[in-house]
């Protein structure tokens, strides 16, 4: 009994020290019980740390061994708390609601990057994690390279904010490679669409009150949340024809010239609401917030595919440089803070390119005279 007793214990013990990593342990053994590590530093000196959980402590016995081998200096007193990852969230939280003009959709997505990472150790988490977090929520949700990349933004931003206040020591988003956007899309409403798009929406009674919607957003160019939420009378000089929005997505503020049209719809909001607050009305004086309800229907029942409200900003901006208006002044009405992104409009204006390369047509240049076939088709100058 004595010998069974022996070889019992003797298999336990191998078993524990085959799935306990060397230099990783517990005190006093117990799953809610701390995990510490053991080591000798680069001066010789046994060290031991207490940790947390067992994979951190697996990550930090890693780390000290390679810091040993590199000879690395530890300072005498290596107690820091640890930092949970879910606090870094809550200083980004913050952040975001001081600097951000609209940080709504920001905050929800720091919901989402809490829910992958919060319990866990700030440093511990790794290259490879956040890559899989991002990997694994780009299939599941279907996400486009510009979704990943906003993800990808806040966790770097997170964890800046952690160097800055001294809480943690590296980012490791830096190790996580961007995905290549494609901002080339240029979808815009011909002339025969919004034709038939307003033919629709007049037929219906329910869609017919939303038509200076389309028509103020066909004529400035204003983002949705631009034009619903943040345009406001006080900021609309109506004298001047211009409309302002003091903060747009990219922070700056936008001056937005009226035309003929887009003081139509104006006035139609003018007439369902007070002189003071949001411009964007119902019939009722009530405040819209965004149009999807009826404009996605009325897409549907017009036959036109592919075409999202963003679009309506495509077409303004469209119609613009297929007039001849410069590339410049179309990222100046757009609020782009560069030429990058207003480049996409460029060849709606070949006609006009034609017009100048055709002024620098040489005076003196010979004519050329096409040769007979029986020469391959060769042209020469003429003798």
């Amino acid at each position: 009994m004595e010998a069974d007793t022996l070889t019992v214990t003797g298999a336990t013990e191998a078993l524990r020290k085959r799935l306990n990593p060397r230099g990783v342990f517990q005190k006093v053994p117990g799953k809610n019980n701390p995990w510490w590590i053991c080591y000798w530093d680069s001066q010789g000196r046994k060290r031991r740390e207490k940790v947390g959980t067992k994979s951190n402590a697996i990550l930090l016995y890693r780390k000290r061994k390679t810091e040993a081998l590199e000879s690395k200096k530890l300072p005498e007193k290596l107690r820091r708390r640890a930092v949970l990852f879910s606090e870094l969230c809550d200083d980004t939280d913050v952040y975001i609601r001081e600097s951000y003009s609209h940080p709504q959709h920001d905050l929800g997505r720091m919901k989402s990057i809490r829910e992958w990472f919060g319990s866990r150790s700030a440093e511990s988490i790794t290259v490879r994690d956040i890559k899989d977090a991002l990997d694994r929520a780009k299939q599941e949700g279907n996400w486009s390279p510009s979704s990943y990349n906003h993800y990808r933004t806040l966790m770097s931003l997170t964890y800046r904010l952690g160097i800055e206040n001294e809480k943690v020591e590296q980012n490791p988003t830096r190790g996580v490679r961007r995905k290549k956007e494609d901002n080339s899309r240029v979808r815009f409403l011909t002339l025969e669409e919004e034709k038939r798009l307003r033919s629709v929406i007049r037929s219906n009674a329910a869609w017919r009150k939303h038509e200076p919607e389309l028509t103020f957003a066909l004529n400035t160019g204003l983002r949705r949340r631009s034009m619903y939420i943040d345009l406001v009378w006080e900021n609309v000089d109506l004298e001047a024809r211009v409309a302002t929005i003091p903060r747009t997505k990219n922070d700056d503020p936008v001056h937005v010239p009226l035309n003929a049209d887009a003081m139509k719809a104006l006035t139609v909001f003018r007439c369902r609401g007070n002189s003071a607050g949001r411009v964007v009305r119902n019939e009722r004086g009530e405040l819209l917030n965004y149009p999807t309800h009826w404009f996605v229907p009325a897409l549907r029942a017009a036959g036109i595919r592919d075409y999202t409200w963003h679009d309506n900003r495509h077409t303004y901006a469209s119609r613009l440089r297929q007039t001849g208006t410069p590339l410049g002044n179309i990222a100046e009405l757009l609020g782009h803070k560069g030429l990058a992104m207003t480049r996409r409009y460029a060849h709606l204006s070949i006609s006009n390119l034609h017009e100048a390369v055709a002024r620098i047509e040489s005076q003196v240049t010979p004519e050329l005279t096409p040769e007979p076939i029986a020469k391959k088709l060769e042209i020469s100058y003429a003798q």
